[in-house]
């Protein structure tokens, strides 16, 4: 008994690989890294090497590589992107904003990522480590191309993912009759015709998934050597922990 007892003290502690995404969803997940380890975990961290939020600590290993572009102009695009996010106005006028300023930030987080999968060095030791767990952010998908790759069940730790795709990839019901879009500021109580005014913010989607997605497809089927879709590889994660507060949020099904 002693010894069955010794083995799963041993068992309870692995090695986990985090892949985050810099700024308030790293803020967030930085908590339960430092819980984790505190818990006897190995924790290794991967991020660029210039970032807003993601620095060395005692609490992880921290690995890091080179990316294309300077502190200033990630600041600058970051800068951006959260003025606008809070600018008031027209539907038109936001959606136009939000949809360039997304862009930039999607085009820097996808540079960064390229410049990760074609790291040689670091791809060499992640494969090496022998990981137990891949955790990561996949509002940007990076860390599941990686967790793919080395073949590590992955924990997805989240607000959201764009165009709905994380209801998409759990099959979660998320009808536009009932449940209200971003920028809409309906509520899930609506008349007729907000269910319609609802339907048509549904539609930008169609735009958004383009150019925030599709980089990441190419360069998951480019990296992996096969066609996949993002949609395809959320499709494959083992946890989903959503970051929701039902004050703010709508009820959802449990999944």
């Amino acid at each position: 008994v002693v010894l069955l007892l010794s083995l799963l003290g041993l068992a309870a502690a692995g090695k986990l690989l985090v892949v985050p995404t810099d700024g308030s969803h790293w803020l967030s997940m930085r908590e339960v890294v430092v819980i984790l380890r505190q818990r006897g975990h190995e924790v290794v961290v991967v991020a660029p090497e210039v970032s807003l939020h993601i620095k060395p600590s005692k609490s992880f290993v921290m690995k890091t590589y080179p990316v294309p572009y300077t502190q200033e102009e990630m600041d600058e695009v970051f800068k951006e992107f959260l003025l606008t996010s809070f600018e008031e106005g027209s539907f038109l006028e936001r959606f136009v904003k939000v949809y360039e300023n997304m862009k930039r930030l999607g085009n820097l987080s996808a540079s960064s990522c390229g410049h990760l999968l074609q790291n040689k060095e670091l791809m060499s030791y992640l494969e090496d480590s022998k990981f137990d767990a891949l955790l990561t952010d996949p509002v940007v998908p990076c860390g599941v191309i990686l967790a793919e790759h080395l073949s590590l069940p992955s924990v997805y730790f989240l607000r959201g993912v764009p165009c709905g795709l994380d209801f998409e990839a759990t099959q979660c019901p998320n009808p536009p009759s009932y449940v209200p879009r971003a920028f809409s500021q309906l509520t899930d109580h609506m008349t007729f015709l907000q269910r319609v005014k609802n339907l048509l913010f549904d539609t930008q989607n169609l735009f958004l998934c383009d150019f925030a997605f599709d980089p990441f497809s190419k360069m998951a089927s480019e990296f992996l050597q096969r066609e996949v879709t993002v949609q395809d590889l959320l499709r494959k994660g083992s946890v989903w922990l959503l970051r929701l507060e039902f004050v703010l949020d709508y009820p959802r099904p449990l999944m």
